[in-house]
Protein backbone atom coordinates (compact mmCIF):
# COMPACT_ATOMS: atom_id res chain seq x y z
CA UNK A 1 0.00 0.00 0.00
CA UNK A 2 1.29 3.62 -0.51
CA UNK A 3 0.01 6.43 1.03
CA UNK A 4 -1.55 9.58 -0.94
CA UNK A 5 -1.69 12.73 0.55
CA UNK A 6 -4.10 15.97 0.27
CA UNK A 7 -6.30 18.28 1.96
CA UNK A 8 -4.42 17.40 5.03
CA UNK A 9 -6.14 13.53 4.63
CA UNK A 10 -4.06 10.62 4.12
CA UNK A 11 -5.17 7.17 2.79
CA UNK A 12 -3.55 4.38 1.59
CA UNK A 13 -3.08 3.24 -2.12
CA UNK A 14 -2.23 -0.26 -3.60
CA UNK A 15 0.88 -0.18 -5.57
CA UNK A 16 3.60 -2.76 -6.34
CA UNK A 17 4.10 -5.16 -4.11
CA UNK A 18 8.00 -5.59 -4.43
CA UNK A 19 7.94 -1.42 -4.74
CA UNK A 20 6.27 -1.51 -1.85
CA UNK A 21 8.16 -3.74 0.18
CA UNK A 22 11.23 -1.61 -0.97
CA UNK A 23 10.02 1.36 0.08
CA UNK A 24 9.02 0.11 3.40
CA UNK A 25 12.51 -1.11 4.11
CA UNK A 26 13.91 2.56 2.92
CA UNK A 27 11.48 4.29 4.64
CA UNK A 28 12.05 1.90 7.80
CA UNK A 29 16.01 3.05 7.64
CA UNK A 30 17.05 -0.61 6.63
CA UNK A 31 18.29 0.32 2.74
CA UNK A 32 19.37 3.56 1.50
CA UNK A 33 17.81 2.98 -1.65
CA UNK A 34 15.05 0.60 -3.25
CA UNK A 35 16.47 -2.86 -4.55
CA UNK A 36 13.88 -4.17 -6.93
CA UNK A 37 15.74 -7.40 -8.94
CA UNK A 38 13.61 -8.42 -12.18
CA UNK A 39 12.96 -11.94 -12.98
CA UNK A 40 16.45 -12.55 -14.81
CA UNK A 41 18.39 -11.45 -11.57
CA UNK A 42 19.03 -7.67 -12.86
CA UNK A 43 18.93 -4.31 -10.00
CA UNK A 44 16.55 -2.55 -11.43
CA UNK A 45 16.10 0.57 -8.84
CA UNK A 46 19.44 0.98 -7.83
CA UNK A 47 22.67 1.88 -9.47
CA UNK A 48 24.28 -2.13 -9.88
CA UNK A 49 23.26 -4.36 -12.99
CA UNK A 50 24.07 -7.48 -12.50
CA UNK A 51 25.01 -10.00 -15.67
CA UNK A 52 23.37 -13.69 -13.67
CA UNK A 53 22.38 -14.36 -10.97
CA UNK A 54 25.58 -15.79 -9.53
CA UNK A 55 26.91 -12.28 -9.92
CA UNK A 56 23.63 -10.90 -7.96
CA UNK A 57 24.22 -13.93 -5.12
CA UNK A 58 27.87 -12.74 -4.75
CA UNK A 59 27.13 -9.33 -4.60
CA UNK A 60 24.37 -9.06 -2.01
CA UNK A 61 25.61 -11.98 0.56
CA UNK A 62 28.02 -10.02 3.40
CA UNK A 63 31.30 -11.38 3.41
CA UNK A 64 30.93 -13.05 6.76
CA UNK A 65 28.52 -15.32 5.09
CA UNK A 66 30.30 -15.67 1.72
CA UNK A 67 33.09 -17.17 4.02
CA UNK A 68 30.67 -19.67 5.93
CA UNK A 69 28.91 -20.67 2.64
CA UNK A 70 31.72 -21.33 0.90
CA UNK A 71 32.96 -23.51 3.45
CA UNK A 72 29.64 -25.57 3.91
CA UNK A 73 29.43 -25.63 0.20
CA UNK A 74 32.81 -27.07 0.01
CA UNK A 75 32.58 -29.51 2.78
CA UNK A 76 30.19 -31.18 0.23
CA UNK A 77 31.49 -31.12 -2.66
CA UNK A 78 34.68 -32.69 -0.98
CA UNK A 79 32.25 -35.29 0.26
CA UNK A 80 30.23 -35.71 -2.61
CA UNK A 81 33.38 -36.74 -4.93
CA UNK A 82 35.20 -38.87 -2.92
CA UNK A 83 32.07 -40.96 -1.80
CA UNK A 84 31.59 -41.57 -5.61
CA UNK A 85 35.00 -42.37 -6.97
CA UNK A 86 36.07 -44.25 -3.14
CA UNK A 87 36.41 -47.78 -4.96
CA UNK A 88 38.61 -47.04 -7.45
CA UNK A 89 40.56 -44.70 -5.55
CA UNK A 90 41.03 -47.16 -3.10
CA UNK A 91 42.47 -49.50 -6.17
CA UNK A 92 44.85 -46.64 -7.43
CA UNK A 93 46.58 -46.40 -3.84
CA UNK A 94 47.26 -50.12 -3.56
CA UNK A 95 48.87 -50.15 -6.98
CA UNK A 96 50.60 -46.83 -6.47
CA UNK A 97 52.24 -48.43 -3.34
CA UNK A 98 53.40 -51.74 -4.78
CA UNK A 99 56.37 -52.85 -6.96
CA UNK A 100 53.53 -54.93 -9.39
CA UNK A 101 52.67 -53.10 -12.93
CA UNK A 102 49.05 -51.90 -13.36
CA UNK A 103 46.21 -52.65 -15.72
CA UNK A 104 42.99 -52.52 -16.37
CA UNK A 105 42.52 -56.01 -16.34
CA UNK A 106 44.38 -56.70 -12.49
CA UNK A 107 42.73 -53.47 -11.38
CA UNK A 108 39.31 -55.21 -11.75
CA UNK A 109 40.77 -58.31 -10.52
CA UNK A 110 41.53 -56.40 -7.40
CA UNK A 111 37.80 -54.54 -6.95
CA UNK A 112 36.54 -58.38 -7.36
CA UNK A 113 38.78 -60.51 -4.69
CA UNK A 114 38.26 -57.44 -2.33
CA UNK A 115 34.22 -57.45 -3.06
CA UNK A 116 34.31 -61.60 -2.85
CA UNK A 117 36.78 -62.05 0.55
CA UNK A 118 35.63 -58.77 2.10
CA UNK A 119 32.25 -57.87 1.53
CA UNK A 120 30.48 -54.68 -0.27
CA UNK A 121 31.79 -52.12 1.70
CA UNK A 122 35.66 -53.31 1.36
CA UNK A 123 35.24 -51.16 -1.88
CA UNK A 124 34.64 -48.07 0.91
CA UNK A 125 36.85 -49.17 3.02
CA UNK A 126 39.19 -46.25 4.85
CA UNK A 127 36.08 -43.90 3.10
CA UNK A 128 35.74 -43.06 6.61
CA UNK A 129 39.40 -41.13 6.99
CA UNK A 130 38.70 -40.15 3.10
CA UNK A 131 35.84 -37.89 4.76
CA UNK A 132 37.38 -36.92 8.22
CA UNK A 133 39.91 -35.55 5.50
CA UNK A 134 38.46 -34.51 2.62
CA UNK A 135 35.40 -32.55 4.59
CA UNK A 136 37.68 -29.75 5.82
CA UNK A 137 40.40 -30.33 3.39
CA UNK A 138 37.97 -29.22 0.43
CA UNK A 139 36.04 -26.62 2.86
CA UNK A 140 39.21 -24.94 3.74
CA UNK A 141 40.85 -25.56 -0.29
CA UNK A 142 37.24 -23.88 -1.80
CA UNK A 143 37.03 -21.32 0.74
CA UNK A 144 40.71 -20.21 0.47
CA UNK A 145 40.27 -20.01 -3.15
CA UNK A 146 37.22 -17.69 -2.76
CA UNK A 147 39.43 -15.31 -0.47
CA UNK A 148 42.69 -15.44 -2.29
CA UNK A 149 40.73 -14.39 -5.43
CA UNK A 150 39.48 -11.10 -3.45
CA UNK A 151 42.97 -10.39 -2.28
CA UNK A 152 44.80 -10.90 -6.13
CA UNK A 153 41.64 -8.38 -7.14
CA UNK A 154 41.81 -5.90 -4.39
CA UNK A 155 40.10 -3.40 -7.33
CA UNK A 156 37.90 -5.65 -8.37
CA UNK A 157 37.87 -3.95 -11.66
CA UNK A 158 38.15 -6.98 -13.70
CA UNK A 159 35.35 -10.12 -12.58
CA UNK A 160 38.05 -12.77 -13.66
CA UNK A 161 41.45 -13.00 -12.37
CA UNK A 162 44.64 -12.78 -15.18
CA UNK A 163 45.49 -16.06 -16.05
CA UNK A 164 48.71 -16.17 -14.27
CA UNK A 165 46.44 -15.09 -10.69
CA UNK A 166 43.54 -17.40 -11.69
CA UNK A 167 46.74 -20.03 -11.53
CA UNK A 168 48.33 -18.32 -8.18
CA UNK A 169 44.82 -18.24 -6.43
CA UNK A 170 44.46 -22.30 -7.07
CA UNK A 171 48.21 -23.22 -6.15
CA UNK A 172 47.77 -20.93 -2.98
CA UNK A 173 44.15 -22.62 -2.35
CA UNK A 174 45.82 -26.09 -2.38
CA UNK A 175 49.17 -25.46 -0.48
CA UNK A 176 46.68 -23.95 2.25
CA UNK A 177 44.08 -27.12 2.59
CA UNK A 178 47.72 -29.30 2.54
CA UNK A 179 49.07 -27.52 5.18
CA UNK A 180 45.51 -27.74 7.74
CA UNK A 181 44.97 -31.36 7.05
CA UNK A 182 47.69 -33.28 6.17
CA UNK A 183 48.12 -35.88 9.28
CA UNK A 184 44.73 -37.15 7.96
CA UNK A 185 45.75 -37.70 4.52
CA UNK A 186 48.56 -40.20 5.51
CA UNK A 187 46.01 -41.87 7.88
CA UNK A 188 43.73 -42.52 4.80
CA UNK A 189 46.46 -43.88 2.82
CA UNK A 190 47.03 -46.13 5.42
CA UNK A 191 43.75 -47.53 5.77
CA UNK A 192 43.48 -47.77 1.97
CA UNK A 193 46.33 -50.23 1.57
CA UNK A 194 46.14 -52.59 5.44
CA UNK A 195 43.44 -54.83 6.38
CA UNK A 196 41.28 -54.20 9.30
CA UNK A 197 43.44 -56.10 11.64
CA UNK A 198 45.78 -53.79 10.99
CA UNK A 199 44.19 -50.84 11.78
CA UNK A 200 39.88 -50.89 12.52
CA UNK A 201 39.51 -46.39 12.65
CA UNK A 202 41.43 -43.62 12.00
CA UNK A 203 42.01 -43.28 16.18
CA UNK A 204 44.18 -46.59 15.91
CA UNK A 205 46.38 -45.59 12.94
CA UNK A 206 47.41 -42.36 14.89
CA UNK A 207 47.92 -44.24 18.31
CA UNK A 208 50.35 -47.04 16.54
CA UNK A 209 51.91 -44.81 13.98
CA UNK A 210 52.82 -42.53 17.46
CA UNK A 211 53.48 -45.81 19.26
CA UNK A 212 55.96 -47.90 16.62
CA UNK A 213 57.10 -45.12 14.32
CA UNK A 214 57.06 -42.03 16.18
CA UNK A 215 54.47 -38.90 16.25
CA UNK A 216 57.30 -37.37 13.09
CA UNK A 217 56.10 -39.95 10.89
CA UNK A 218 52.32 -38.35 10.29
CA UNK A 219 54.32 -36.12 8.19
CA UNK A 220 55.94 -38.31 6.28
CA UNK A 221 55.63 -37.31 2.43
CA UNK A 222 54.59 -33.62 3.45
CA UNK A 223 57.06 -32.03 1.05
CA UNK A 224 56.24 -33.92 -1.96
CA UNK A 225 52.33 -33.25 -1.08
CA UNK A 226 52.91 -29.75 -0.77
CA UNK A 227 55.07 -29.94 -3.76
CA UNK A 228 52.32 -31.66 -6.06
CA UNK A 229 49.62 -29.78 -4.49
CA UNK A 230 50.78 -26.40 -6.59
CA UNK A 231 50.41 -27.92 -9.94
CA UNK A 232 47.75 -29.89 -8.88
CA UNK A 233 45.48 -26.99 -7.85
CA UNK A 234 46.77 -24.48 -9.97
CA UNK A 235 45.87 -26.49 -12.78
CA UNK A 236 42.51 -27.35 -11.90
CA UNK A 237 41.58 -24.14 -10.22
CA UNK A 238 42.97 -22.79 -13.60
CA UNK A 239 41.37 -24.89 -15.92
CA UNK A 240 37.89 -24.73 -14.41
CA UNK A 241 37.59 -20.58 -13.65
CA UNK A 242 38.91 -20.21 -17.27
CA UNK A 243 36.52 -22.42 -19.07
CA UNK A 244 33.94 -20.65 -16.91
CA UNK A 245 35.11 -17.39 -18.48
CA UNK A 246 35.05 -18.41 -21.87
CA UNK A 247 31.92 -19.71 -21.56
CA UNK A 248 30.51 -16.54 -19.76
CA UNK A 249 31.72 -14.43 -23.12
CA UNK A 250 30.57 -16.70 -25.55
CA UNK A 251 27.21 -16.80 -24.15
CA UNK A 252 26.78 -13.03 -22.76
CA UNK A 253 26.72 -13.76 -18.91
CA UNK A 254 24.64 -16.90 -19.15
CA UNK A 255 25.31 -19.22 -15.87
CA UNK A 256 26.74 -22.42 -16.69
CA UNK A 257 24.04 -25.66 -16.72
CA UNK A 258 25.12 -28.30 -13.94
CA UNK A 259 26.34 -30.64 -17.24
CA UNK A 260 28.30 -27.82 -18.31
CA UNK A 261 30.27 -27.61 -14.70
CA UNK A 262 30.34 -31.07 -14.46
CA UNK A 263 32.27 -31.17 -18.14
CA UNK A 264 34.68 -27.77 -17.11
CA UNK A 265 35.56 -30.10 -13.88
CA UNK A 266 36.26 -33.27 -15.60
CA UNK A 267 38.29 -30.92 -17.83
CA UNK A 268 40.02 -29.63 -15.06
CA UNK A 269 40.64 -32.88 -13.17
CA UNK A 270 42.36 -34.53 -16.20
CA UNK A 271 44.73 -31.83 -16.61
CA UNK A 272 45.57 -31.50 -12.57
CA UNK A 273 46.27 -35.15 -12.22
CA UNK A 274 48.11 -35.47 -15.15
CA UNK A 275 50.28 -32.10 -14.04
CA UNK A 276 51.02 -33.74 -10.45
CA UNK A 277 50.89 -37.01 -10.78
CA UNK A 278 55.07 -38.59 -10.33
CA UNK A 279 54.67 -36.84 -6.63
CA UNK A 280 51.53 -37.97 -6.00
CA UNK A 281 53.42 -41.81 -6.55
CA UNK A 282 56.13 -40.40 -4.09
CA UNK A 283 54.09 -39.27 -1.69
CA UNK A 284 52.10 -42.33 -1.66
CA UNK A 285 55.14 -44.83 -1.36
CA UNK A 286 56.51 -42.19 1.23
CA UNK A 287 53.10 -42.53 3.18
CA UNK A 288 53.11 -46.10 3.07
CA UNK A 289 56.46 -47.07 3.99
CA UNK A 290 55.94 -48.19 7.36
CA UNK A 291 53.22 -50.78 6.97
CA UNK A 292 54.74 -51.81 3.56
CA UNK A 293 58.45 -52.57 4.95
CA UNK A 294 60.12 -49.63 2.66
CA UNK A 295 60.78 -47.46 6.29
CA UNK A 296 64.18 -47.25 5.33
CA UNK A 297 64.15 -47.13 1.43
CA UNK A 298 61.13 -44.04 1.46
CA UNK A 299 62.86 -41.14 3.26
CA UNK A 300 63.20 -38.15 0.79
CA UNK A 301 61.71 -37.13 -2.25
CA UNK A 302 64.53 -37.50 -4.43
CA UNK A 303 65.73 -41.24 -3.33
CA UNK A 304 62.23 -42.54 -3.30
CA UNK A 305 61.91 -41.60 -7.02
CA UNK A 306 65.17 -43.24 -8.30
CA UNK A 307 64.27 -46.37 -6.45
CA UNK A 308 60.94 -46.65 -8.11
CA UNK A 309 62.43 -45.58 -11.40
CA UNK A 310 65.53 -48.51 -10.74
CA UNK A 311 63.24 -50.71 -9.82
CA UNK A 312 60.37 -49.91 -12.24
CA UNK A 313 61.31 -47.71 -14.76
CA UNK A 314 60.61 -44.41 -15.29
CA UNK A 315 57.27 -44.58 -16.91
CA UNK A 316 55.99 -47.79 -15.60
CA UNK A 317 56.75 -46.73 -12.36
CA UNK A 318 56.08 -43.24 -11.84
CA UNK A 319 52.83 -43.22 -14.03
CA UNK A 320 51.88 -46.28 -12.55
CA UNK A 321 47.77 -45.89 -12.19
CA UNK A 322 47.21 -42.74 -14.27
CA UNK A 323 45.55 -44.33 -16.95
CA UNK A 324 43.07 -45.10 -13.61
CA UNK A 325 42.92 -41.29 -12.76
CA UNK A 326 42.39 -40.46 -16.10
CA UNK A 327 39.02 -42.11 -15.29
CA UNK A 328 38.84 -41.16 -11.69
CA UNK A 329 39.83 -37.78 -11.62
CA UNK A 330 37.37 -36.32 -14.05
CA UNK A 331 34.72 -37.71 -12.39
CA UNK A 332 35.74 -36.36 -8.87
CA UNK A 333 37.03 -33.50 -9.92
CA UNK A 334 33.76 -32.94 -12.33
CA UNK A 335 31.15 -34.10 -9.22
CA UNK A 336 33.02 -31.53 -6.82
CA UNK A 337 33.38 -28.77 -9.20
CA UNK A 338 29.39 -28.80 -10.49
CA UNK A 339 28.09 -29.87 -6.26
CA UNK A 340 30.38 -26.80 -5.23
CA UNK A 341 29.13 -24.16 -7.30
CA UNK A 342 25.16 -25.34 -7.06
CA UNK A 343 25.50 -25.62 -3.10
CA UNK A 344 27.47 -22.68 -2.98
CA UNK A 345 24.28 -20.52 -5.04
CA UNK A 346 21.67 -22.33 -3.30
CA UNK A 347 23.09 -21.27 0.36
CA UNK A 348 23.58 -18.02 -0.79
CA UNK A 349 20.29 -17.66 -2.72
CA UNK A 350 18.96 -18.33 0.94
CA UNK A 351 20.94 -16.01 2.59
CA UNK A 352 19.81 -13.57 0.10
CA UNK A 353 16.03 -14.57 0.93
CA UNK A 354 16.24 -14.08 4.15
CA UNK A 355 17.77 -10.58 4.27
CA UNK A 356 14.87 -9.62 2.11
CA UNK A 357 12.48 -11.33 4.19
CA UNK A 358 13.84 -9.27 7.21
Amino acid sequence: MGVEVGAGVEKLVPVSGDITTAAARSMAGLEGSPRVTSPEGRRVGGTEQFQNEEDKMNKLVPTRNKILTSLVAGALAGATAKTVIAPLDRTKINFQIANKPFSFRSALRFLYHSLRTEGFFALWRGNSATMARIVPYAAIQYCAHEQYKIILNPSKSKKHLPPGLRFLAGSMAGVTSVACTYPLDLCRARMAVTGKDMYNNIFEVFLKIYRVEGLKTVYRGFTPTMLGSIPYSGTSFFTYETLKKLHAEKYKGRDPSPVERLAFGACAGLLGQSASYPLDIVRRRMQTAGVTGHAQDYTTILGTARQVVAEEGFIQGLYKGLSMNWIKGPIAVGVSFMTFDLALRWLRRLEVFHEDGE
